[in-house]
């Protein structure tokens, strides 16, 4: 990991975008860290951190763990007949 200046990343963009695909850039503000530069490869990736980084996807989440630890979950193969019966129909409205 690497950590650098924002005037120095500012500066320097391009390297530190080609820097970062071999690890994360820290990027502080006198002396502090201010943003975290990564290299994504995919979409999927890009949705993954954004997701994980979202304060109400992960209220989400906890609101479905705490359903599962008071045993209101469904089972894992009910879940997914769901999801596709769900999408079968929205394919089909079309």
């Amino acid at each position: 990991m690497k950590i650098a200046p924002v005037a120095e990343v500012k500066a320097k963009f391009s390297a530190y975008l080609k820097a970062s695909e071999k690890g994360p850039i820290v990027v502080t503000r006198n002396g502090k860290a201010v943003a975290l530069l990564l290299s994504v490869k995919d979409e999927d990736e890009v949705e993954r951190v954004v997701l994980a980084n979202s304060p109400r996807f992960q209220a989400i989440l906890e609101v479905a763990r705490q359903q599962i630890r008071e045993g209101k979950g469904i089972p894992h193969d009910q879940f997914w007949a769901e999801v596709k019966s769900r999408a079968k129909r929205r394919t089909t409205k079309k």
